[in-house]
This record gives C-alpha cells, structure tokens and sequence, in this order.
C-alpha cells in the first residue's frame, strides 16, 4: 500500500533543507495551504452564491477587481496576519505594503509577494485560475522593514510557488531543493505528495502566447511564432499553440508538458505587462528548480533587481531548449535567425 504523504508532513520532513530551520518558514507555508484551501472551497461554488463578477473597484493595476479576487485577497493577508510569521505582504490588489504590527509577529523575519487570484478574467466561464506566492527573508533582523528588504532580487526567494484550482487543485512549491506538487483530496480535506520531484521536459512542442496581440509584438516574436507554425517533420514542427489566459495553467501545463510560455513586450505595454515581484520571480524560480530556464528575452528572470513595487517585465519560460531559441530570435535580426535555422 502507497504512503499518503501530506503537504503539512512533508513540509517537516523537509525542514532540515532549509538553511535557518527553526520551523517559522514550515509554518508560513502551513498558513498559505490553509488559505489556499479556503479560497479553493469558494472557487468551487462560485457559481452558486453572489462571489463572481465585477467588485466595482480597479486594483493598482487598473484591472477592475473581480469579487473572488477580494475574497482571495482577503483570506491569504489574514492568514499571514494570524501567523505570525511574516512581517510584511506585497499583494498585487493593493497599492502599498501591507505592514503587519500585531504582537505576534513582531519578530517575523519573512516577507510575502503575492498574487491572490490569477487569470480572474477566467473566474466567470469556469477556466482555470490560480495563487502565486513568493518568500523571502529580512536582510535586517530588527527595526522597521526597509524598502531595499522588500525589493529583493528573485535569486534571493526562500521559497515561492503557486496553486491551481481548475479539474483537481493542486499546490506546487520550492525552497531551492527541486520541486514539488500535491493534490487536494477533498475527502480528507488534505494537500497529498502528488509530483515529488518535479522536472520540465529539457524540449518541448507547445508555445503559450495570446496571438490576438500579434500586430503589437517585436519582430523578433513574431519570427518565432512563424517559426513554431513551419511544418517540419525533423524538428517535430508546426508546434502546438496552447493559451488559457491564466499564467499558472499555462506554466503548469509546460512544466509537466515540457512548453514554452511568451508574454512578450507589447506597443501597448513597452515594459511588458506581467508582474515581476508576484508573477514572474516565483515561477521563475519554480521553473528553474524543475530544470527549465525564465529569461526577459536578454536577462534572467531573477536576476533582475526590482525598481519598484509593481514593476513590470516581459517573461520566457519553460523548456530551456526551446526558450533559449526564443533568446536567439529575440537577440538576433530575422534574416540572421533563420539563416542561422532557428
């Protein structure tokens, strides 16, 4: 018979990895799997209560916010808040941080990036959605945070990872020691070890990006897009176009698939348009810990030091093979590229 291993045993099992053990960072993931749990039970009946559609109010982004993306909000913060473990939450809703004061947790050493409900546009036709959290640890250990300990290089997460509700919801997450995924079984009401040691196939044949923008992308993406249209039997081309419209679905599915992922600079986003604090460097860091590669086109993901809070950037990620042909596309003129058969 097949040990059931939960989220909550393997977090302690695996605590050792973890080079300031003390059982703060067990618990701050602890939290965010009950969160997460609450949220997935009103993803689930969304259709039957007054949660879906528009809240009447934008966030930060100037995204108007849907009602599950408050709920999600809202329960993820009070979480954290309870904890005790994080000092600080940078929450894509919100304009400004989220200073957490309370008594217990006024010697947290953590501080939480989050993107509380991904791809929201799809909460109404029943699409897959999902949460993206990032960790990182103070640089100081007392006084007030300081900007410079929030605006933290990715290389420097502790941990990050996502949740995917969609058929079966799943939490799939890293310190920097591989990969792991576990699957809600609702009978038990527990997060179980489902994909222990997660890898991205090195190559793949699936390309996720919105094409309805491709009159505004870089000559150098439609180029690749062409490309991965060519019929050719010994490259196992034309590749397969494959986009939900919710960055977690579509980096899940490659990270198991083996794929590539583009969200591109746009003309109507020059910076590009995803967010590197909580979309972009904690599925970086999960893609690069299966094996797989996030760049900008030019930098990698997480090397890129954070100007500000909602900063923005363009991402490729997925299957090194096929992002660094990407890279190649991107860096080089059309005629280069080609002559060159990528």
């Amino acid at each position: 018979m097949t040990k059931t291993i939960t989220l909550g045993q393997f977090i302690i099992e695996k605590q050792s990895d973890f080079p300031y053990a003390k059982g703060e960072l067990s618990r701050l993931l602890r939290d965010i799997g009950i969160a997460a749990k609450i949220v997935n039970r009103e993803v689930n009946k969304a259709g039957l209560v007054d949660i879906l559609g528009d809240n009447g109010t934008t966030n930060v982004q100037g995204e108007g916010q849907k009602k599950l993306d408050v709920y999600a909000d809202e329960q993820f913060i009070s979480a954290l808040r309870s904890g005790g473990e994080c000092c600080v939450v940078a929450s894509e809703e919100h304009d400004e941080c989220i200073f957490i004061n309370s008594r217990i947790s006024q010697h947290a050493k953590y501080i939480v990036c989050i993107d509380p409900l991904d791809g929201s546009s799809n909460i109404d036709v029943n699409v897959s959605v999902g949460t993206i959290f990032s960790i990182y640890r103070r640089i100081a250990n007392e006084g007030p945070v300081k900007p410079e300990e929030i605006l933290q290089k990715g290389i420097h997460q502790v941990a990050a990872g996502y949740v995917v509700y969609g058929s079966s919801t799943m939490l799939v997450y890293t310190t920097g020691k591989g990969v792991n995924g576990f699957t809600l079984d609702p009978s038990i009401g527990e997060f179980c070890l489902s994909h222990p040691n997660m890898q991205i196939p090195r190559d793949g044949t699936i390309y996720s990006i919105n094409e309805g923008n491709y009159i505004k992308f870089p000559q150098g993406v439609k180029d690749y897009i062409k490309y991965c249209q060519v019929e050719d039997s010994a490259g196992n081309r034309p590749y397969t176009s494959r986009y939900i419209g919710s960055m977690v679905a579509d980096v899940h599915r490659n990270l198991i698939k083996g794929g590539v992922f583009l969200y591109p600079t746009t003309s109507s986003h020059p910076r590009g348009k995803l967010r590197l604090m909580y979309e972009c460097n904690p599925l970086a860091f999960i893609v690069e810990q299966a094996g797989g590669k996030a760049t900008d086109g030019h930098r990698r993901i997480l090397d890129i030091q954070p100007e500000e809070l909602h900063q923005r950037t363009p991402v490729f990620m997925g299957s090194t093979e096929m992002v660094e042909k990407v890279e190649r596309f991107v860096q080089l003129p059309a005629e280069e590229a080609f002559a060159a058969g990528y």
